[in-house]
């Protein structure tokens, strides 16, 4: 079976439908880092390397591409209920209507609905049940935890839960580790897919690194942010103001003089697209 063909297969006959869908629940406003784009591009990453997962049953690759889609759209729309930790239940609820709408019958998608339930949950104890879904929807999420953009996404979502500035950069670093130890047990003998994706882990932890020796020093509420805590409170400040992040691009310009600022932005932007 042609792989590229059965995934172009699966976008043509999903895609559009799944991003109607999102669009129609989601208010981006709420919660931008786990918006449409972060489904695009956890959908991308599952892509990169689905060909280099041993799949127990190829026979039924077609099913399989046609559940991931799904789930890589879907996994996080529950966040639009609530951005909280039991946010994979509300996910699957919305899944749930999501097959029902389109008339697809839940009984042949129990893996789906167990796989975006359950992809949150970073001791990867459910991985063990060997959902292969679970598996590449896990490790495609967690792949869009890394690099600048990581750095955002952690940053809102932590703000959001109500987590303290001085202890975000600590959580951030534990969560992440787990994440890429997953990576590397799953990838970790292929050489350019690892070297690539580890880059990026470091690009996010040396930063959480820098704003965890920052923090203990720094006075959030100033009219000028400094630094890798500035970043931070620029994102705190975003939020609060319900800002999109074109207009904290234009912030950034009223920062020229701050290296780590322009730094970080510069990244992010090249990592958005």
């Amino acid at each position: 079976m042609n792989l590229t063909r059965t995934i172009e297969s699966a976008e043509k006959q999903y895609k559009q439908i799944l991003e109607e869908f999102f669009i129609s629940v989601y208010n981006e406003k709420s919660l931008l880092s786990h918006g449409i784009d972060h489904h695009r591009r956890v959908w991308n990453y599952a892509k990169e390397f689905i060909n280099l997962i041993p799949l127990k049953n190829k026979d039924k690759i077609s099913h399989l591409l046609s559940e991931l889609i799904i789930a890589c759209y879907l996994h996080d729309i529950g966040m639009s209920v609530d951005p909280g930790e039991k946010h994979g239940k509300l996910s699957r609820e919305f899944c749930r209507l999501f097959l029902a709408k389109n008339n697809l019958p839940q009984s042949n998608y129990k893996d789906l609905l167990e796989a975006i339930e359950n992809h949150d949950n970073k001791d990867y104890s459910c991985n063990a049940s060997m959902n292969e879904l679970l598996t590449i929807l896990s490790v495609a999420d967690d792949l869009d935890a890394f690099g600048y953009i990581g750095i955002f996404r952690y940053s809102e979502i932590y703000l959001t839960r109500g987590i303290e500035p001085e202890k975000l950069g600590y959580l951030v670093r534990e969560n992440a580790e787990k994440r890429f130890d997953n990576f590397v047990k799953t990838f970790g003998s292929y050489s350019e897919i690892f070297q690539k994706h580890s880059k990026r882990y470091y690009i996010l932890d040396n930063f959480f690194i820098e704003y965890n020796m920052q923090v203990s020093y720094y006075h959030f509420g100033t009219e000028l942010p400094v630094g890798y805590c500035g970043v931070i409170e620029m994102f705190s400040q975003m939020i609060t103001d319900k800002k999109e992040l074109k207009e904290l691009y234009i912030l950034v310009e009223k920062y020229t003089e701050d290296q780590v600022i322009q730094w970080f932005f510069a990244g992010m932007r090249s990592d958005i697209g």
